[in-house]
């Protein structure tokens, strides 16, 4: 169980780290694309300005999750929900909402391992 959490805990705090920081450089892809059209509109600043607000919280949730999986992982869960939520609302990007839920899932159980196989891997040598 503490490879599976471990690998766990190293996508979580790699993925959201890497896609919050691409958020500024748009190197994997144009994020502002995903941003829903119904909250771009009423947004008070550019779609890019969002975006780079999204990828310092992404960021910040992926040093979270390498400090404390037991609360960051619940972080990154929602956030994902939430993401998936976005694409769901307008119907689009359909596939990314289901892979954004199964990676909330993940992040989910990653939180819940912790529970377990965190004080294990802390107790003193």
């Amino acid at each position: 169980m503490t490879q599976v959490f471990n690998l766990l805990k190293l996508t979580f705090v790699i993925v959201p780290i890497v896609a919050g920081a691409d958020k500024f450089a748009n190197l994997l892809t144009q994020w502002e694309q995903y941003v829903n059209p119904s909250i771009a509109g009423i947004l008070p600043f550019s779609a890019a300005t969002f975006m780079a607000i999204v990828g310092a919280i992404e960021i910040a949730a992926g040093i979270i999750v390498l400090k404390k999986p037991e609360i960051g992982g619940y972080i990154v869960a929602g956030w994902l929900t939430v993401i998936a939520l976005n694409f769901l609302i307008g119907f689009d990007y359909v596939d990314l909402a289901v892979r954004d839920l199964v990676m909330a899932i993940s992040a989910f159980s990653m939180a819940k391992l912790s529970k377990i196989v965190a004080p294990v891997n802390h107790e003193p040598a």
